[in-house]
């Protein structure tokens, strides 16, 4: 007679836990489009310095006070001279140029990202304002404009004849 063991062998399987992520796959995607275009479509340097040479619009931020509204942009780089501010038909009006560093060769550059050339920034005003009593300062690159609050008008009495 002949007898067997049976010995039964459980495969023990291990599965590791990977957190979901909803956005993954959609940088994953961002990825390969910018991989494709830049393999179609590569840029020479000539079209990076004329990105860089080009245009550039300083960052602003507007927010309200007791005493009115406050126009502050960041404007490294520049220097006062090279900066206008204007009031005029209810629109307020920022202008100014970044000049490039004429010191450093074109040739010396290995990267040059920052961008130069002038700017506009344009924001229209709510109500009527006195050019005359807004005040502008520049200082460590930030210009900063205070717009105050207009005057009310007293409301204006109409006496109506009754014939």
């Amino acid at each position: 007679m002949i007898s067997f063991d049976l010995c039964e062998h459980k495969e023990v399987r291990f599965m590791t836990l990977i957190r979901w992520d909803p956005f993954r796959n959609v940088a994953t995607l961002q990825d390969r489009i910018n991989r494709i275009f830049e393999d179609t479509f590569p840029r020479s340097r000539e079209v990076d310095q004329d990105i860089t040479a080009g245009a550039w619009t300083p960052t602003i931020d507007i927010y309200e006070t007791e005493e009115g509204i406050i126009v502050k942009a960041d404007l490294p780089g520049v220097s006062k001279a090279d900066v206008s501010v204007e009031i005029k038909d209810n629109f307020l009006n920022i202008r100014g140029e970044r000049k490039i560093d004429s010191t450093v060769a074109e040739e010396n550059y290995y990267r040059q990202e920052r961008c130069f050339g002038t700017f506009h920034r344009s924001f229209r005003l709510q109500a009527s304002v006195d050019p005359g009593k807004v005040k502008a300062r520049f200082k460590d690159g930030v210009l900063e404009v205070q717009i105050p609050r207009p005057e009310e008008d007293p409301p204006k009495r109409i006496t109506v004849d009754v014939e």
